[in-house]
């Protein structure tokens, strides 16, 4: 009988997670990461990772990718690649390849996370079969939520990432009018990814709402990654600009939260992924983030009941898309 292998990908606008699994392994016999612009498409990427992996008879594929799957070919969001399911198993004699949602990925990828791969933020009171919500900021904004279905789970996707951004205060309304003035519309995308951190601190440097040193002007000029150097930054005690476009960005995505918690009631958990939450999760336990969860006037003692986890690993999505492509097998 001949080895079946599956293969599975986490395609996101900065970086692509693959993996090659056996049906008879625990353990991935190869998993890599890439940085997504450096490829035209996923087919060249599919082309250098399995010639490493030298297996060339894959049972099934599950491609999470980063936008609005309806149908067999998806355009991503924030990367200039469109993915053809049909195309991709021609090309490289794949029987199965299914398409999904990236953060419906995440949901799936729930049921394998292990309980150091997550850090508690709030424990609430969570109820067995109760809904599950699933939302990160990493180049983009993700979000879905899960419900319980004859003992197991029915994760639906969503793009609520790209809702319009509601301004609590002065500060943010102030934000909204200078983003307007670049976009036209602003979502919350706009503001909770990585691409959003570098909008408040333009926003705060070019309001003069803050002075930026020296030495972060320097490691800006030079960083592939804006959203990383302020993050850093922002845990060291003499950025008061860095520290500043955090305490606004957790504002604001703590706010997010409360939005999509009030429309789904995940008693069940909120699980908090993408790239962004697990660099930060030690600002994201000291207030900001759940004080503007729970600001939600008259809702707040029910927002308080909702148990509220910090994905660690960054690999949630890929587990989900694993899981997939072994049942699709």
């Amino acid at each position: 009988m001949s080895m079946k292998y599956f293969l599975s990908a986490d395609i996101g606008g900065t970086k692509t997670l693959l993996q090659l699994t056996a049906a008879d392994r625990r353990e991935p016999l190869l998993q890599k990461a890439y940085a997504s612009a450096a490829y035209a498409g996923l087919a060249d990427m599919l082309d250098a990772f399995l010639a490493e992996a030298g297996v060339s008879d894959i049972a099934a594929a599950c491609l999470a990718v980063a936008g609005p799957v309806s149908g067999r070919v998806v355009k991503l969001t924030n990367l200039p690649w469109t993915v053809d399911g049909d195309a991709l198993a021609a090309r490289f004699g794949i029987r199965q390849v299914a398409l999904l949602n990236d953060f419906a990925a995440a949901g799936h990828g729930i049921a394998a996370l292990q309980a150091a791969d997550l850090l508690c933020l709030q424990t609430g009171k969570p109820q067995a079969q109760g809904v599950r919500l699933v939302l990160g900021a990493g180049t983009g904004l993700g979000v879905a939520w899960l419900s319980a279905q004859d003992g197991n789970y029915q994760v639906h996707p969503s793009e609520a990432g790209h809702m319009d951004f509601a301004p609590v205060d002065e500060m943010q309304c102030m934000l909204l009018r200078y983003l307007q003035q670049r976009h036209g519309h602003v979502s919350y995308e706009r503001i909770v990814s990585g691409p959003g951190l570098l909008a408040i601190y333009e926003f705060m440097r070019e309001t003069g709402l803050a002075s930026v040193s020296p030495r972060m002007l320097a490691a800006l000029a030079g960083a592939q990654d804006a959203a990383a150097v302020i993050t850093q930054f922002s845990q060291q005690g003499d950025e008061t600009i860095a520290r500043m476009v955090v305490d606004l960005f957790l504002s604001i995505y703590g706010a997010f939260a409360g939005n999509m918690a009030l429309a789904t009631l995940p008693h069940g958990g909120i699980y908090i992924t993408g790239g962004i939450a697990a660099k930060i999760a030690a600002q994201m336990q000291r207030g900001q983030f759940l004080e503007a969860f729970w600001s939600k006037g008259r809702y707040e003692g029910l927002l308080i009941t909702l148990p509220i986890h910090i994905v660690l690993n960054e690999k949630m999505g890929l587990m989900g898309a694993s899981l997939l492509a072994q049942r699709e097998g």
